[in-house]
């Protein structure tokens, strides 16, 4: 067992509760199902979730930056 087993988890819930277009929360980027069973799971799949979410984090933040760099480029290419 590891020193991290003995500590319960924090949600990490923002209070930001809106679903974006792929289902997950806006705020802490959870599913639905990972949101309603999070107190049932271990430590080891709270971290897990909270894992997943910090990807797909990341995931919205590149997709953010190359739309604005498609957006950048548009606005170069203009005469």
């Amino acid at each position: 067992m590891k020193q991290g087993d003995f500590f319960n988890v924090s949600s990490p819930c923002i209070a930001i509760c809106q679903l974006n277009d792929n289902g997950y929360c806006k705020g802490c980027f959870r599913s639905r199902e990972e949101r309603l069973h999070w107190k049932k799971y271990t430590v080891q799949q709270k971290h897990n979730v909270i894992r997943l979410a910090s990807l797909r984090y990341l995931g919205v933040l590149r997709a953010l930056r190359e739309q604005e760099e498609k957006i950048k480029k548009k606005i170069q290419e203009k005469p």
